[in-house]
């Protein structure tokens, strides 16, 4: 089995993938670059035996990182606890895409996966939400060539900046009102209402001026840890697929053990 490690500004997730590509397990740590190999594989070796496996069943490992600080002690993890060198997306591993942008060296690996994995399950053109510490819009065409996208503070990241900036206001729970007015009769309603519909409609706003940019009708795939929270309050997304980053891990590692 495969070891996928997708390292993000905010979680490190670490998912065992099979053969079909199929995820078996996944795990979530805070990501800290200071963390050691020593410490992940005491953490990885009693979440491995919850599920019924050990170390022994890894046969290799792959990351993909935006977060450099943090790639070294992944990569001795690899090869001192799984006794295999890591190959690490985009540097070890070509993407095999066209980056058609102004900066391709500056694409994001979780980006590039995204595009890869989108691509590969879905036809014609395609914009990826990922919901992270950023929330990102990326736009692939039809060949799977990245053409290029947009990038905005994640909800998490908006909230914190609001409550760090006024003193008086409190940190509420991301989640959708339970009433449907968007009249907020207290502060903290109307904090719920700012953030979380406010986040919808942004949504919604730049997936329409992205399919009206494109020309062509074009798929609309929401991913990253948050997606299931605006799931059932927009229809700005068509499918919902929270594992691109780890699919798109998994097909660069079986392109290159064929």
């Amino acid at each position: 089995m495969l070891l996928a490690v997708d390292a993000g500004n905010t979680n490190i997730v670490f998912a065992l993938v099979d053969q079909a590509r199929t995820i078996r397990a996944r795990w979530r740590i805070a990501t800290d670059p200071r963390r050691t190999a020593d410490e992940y594989v005491v953490w990885l070796n009693q979440l491995l035996a919850l599920e019924g496996f050990s170390r022994d069943d890894v046969e290799g490992v792959v990351i993909g990182t935006v977060v450099p600080r943090a790639l070294h002690n992944l990569e001795v993890l690899a090869e001192k606890y799984f006794g295999s060198a890591a190959l690490v997306a985009g540097r070890d591993i070509p993407w095999d895409i066209a980056l058609d942008v102004d900066e391709p060296g500056n694409v994001g690996a979780d980006r590039a996966l995204n595009v890869i994995a989108a691509h590969a399950k879905y036809d014609g053109d395609l914009v990826i939400v990922d919901f992270g510490t950023a929330t990102t819009f990326d736009v692939a065409d039809y060949s799977g060539a990245y053409k290029g996208g947009i990038i905005a503070p994640g909800i998490n990241l908006s909230l914190d900046a609001l409550v760090a900036a006024a003193a008086k206001l409190p940190r509420i729970a991301i989640e959708a009102p339970e009433d449907p007015s968007v009249v907020g009769r207290t502060t903290v309603s109307q904090m719920q209402i700012g953030i979380f519909w406010g986040y919808v409609a942004m949504i919604e706003g730049l997936v329409a001026r992205l399919r009206a940019e494109i020309g062509r009708p074009a798929r609309v795939i929401a991913t990253g840890g948050l997606a299931i929270l605006f799931e059932r309050h927009t229809d700005a997304f068509d499918a919902i697929e929270p594992d691109l980053t780890i699919q798109g891990l998994a097909i660069l590692w079986q392109r290159c053990h064929i």
